[in-house]
């Protein structure tokens, strides 16, 4: 199954996705437990603890769909800010933006988003960020499932998503889970997959740039590629493509062990677009988005930085399979 996601519209379901299991990866924390003399601090950064509970994991979904509808009905960024992190925020505090440019009274088109059905994956793991996987239904893009990637720092610190994928009900892989139901988190350092997942944004990248062997064929690798060289073309326009990869931080890969010993890796990447009229010419108008995220008079030049996160199948062997990507303007240049 393939469809896009638009760049910026992650309510309205549109950018880009993959076409086969478009899947995600999970996340969060916890850390008091309680012993017959009293209440005792455990301490995070050692003991191996699930990341929350269910309870815990499903209070964080209320909240954020609570402030995730209330910033996209007033196009106020802030109104999310402390929900959102990572990619998610770059991509959907950039929509909010252009929204309250394009929209000063807010968003005319705001229809709330529900999400149900909520199914939860949650690792148990020492160290921060502790780390949820929320798999939802939603009242928006038919019958895919909402994957949301929650994650904290601090045992005091609120829930904020980081990720958010779309992907076919059939398309959720199944993970490796203990007898308690607790799902297995994999290292970024990780030798036992193709990739170790905090190398996979460089790698990544890299392909993108040269091309190669590391990867399946697909819509975002060997497809993206042909794309790009298309595009490039264009009589009268050049485009130039720059590609960084984001790890650190709230940008830093998330991964959950899977049935089969692999890795379902969600990671982070930037992406530079510079469009460059021919001499005499003048780059194309761009539409009303990405004009109020543009700074400077559109000329001859037009340079265009995306963030994007990407969904991969990291095998114990073979290529990495690219399964989705959401990818959002954040900002503009025009020269």
């Amino acid at each position: 199954m393939s469809r896009d996601l638009g760049l910026r519209r992650l309510h309205g379901l549109r950018g880009t996705r993959g076409t086969r299991r478009t899947v995600l990866v999970a996340a969060s924390a916890t850390a008091l437990a309680l012993t017959a003399s009293g209440c005792v601090v455990v301490h995070g950064e050692r003991e191996v603890l699930p990341a929350a509970t269910r309870a815990e994991a499903a209070e964080a979904l209320k909240e954020f769909t609570a402030a995730y509808n209330a910033a996209d009905k007033a196009y106020d960024s802030s109104l999310d800010a402390d929900r959102t992190t990572g990619a998610l925020a770059d991509i959907d505090g950039a929509r909010l933006k252009a929204g309250k440019v394009n929209h000063p009274d807010g968003n005319p088109s705001h229809a709330p988003l529900e999400l149900t059905d909520a199914k939860f994956t949650i690792p148990a793991k020492a160290g921060w960020p502790r780390w949820f996987l929320a798999d939802t239904a939603a009242n928006k893009g038919g019958d895919v499932r909402w994957l949301l990637v929650f994650t904290r720092d601090a045992l005091d610190d609120p829930w904020e998503v980081a990720y958010l994928t779309l992907v076919s009900p059939d398309d959720v892989p199944e993970f490796k889970k203990d007898k308690d139901g607790w799902a297995e988190a994999v290292p970024a350092n990780s030798a036992d997959v193709a990739v170790a997942p905090g190398e996979l944004s460089q790698k990544y990248t890299a392909y993108l740039k040269d091309g190669g062997d590391g990867f399946a064929e697909g819509p975002h690798t060997s497809g993206w590629r042909d794309a790009r060289k298309q595009k490039s073309v264009r009589p009268g326009l050049a485009t130039q493509y720059i590609d960084e990869p984001l790890v650190n931080g709230d940008y830093a890969p998330l991964a959950l062990r899977t049935a089969d010993g692999g890795a379902l890796v969600f990671f982070t990447t930037r992406h530079f677009e510079k469009q460059t009229a021919a001499a005499g010419a003048s780059v194309p108008t761009p539409n009303e988005d990405v004009l109020a995220l543009t700074s400077g008079e559109i000329g001859q030049s037009l340079t265009m930085q995306f963030v994007s996160n990407e969904v991969a199948l990291d095998p114990a062997e073979g290529p990495v399979d690219v399964l989705g990507r959401i990818q959002g303007l954040t900002s503009a240049k025009g020269e």
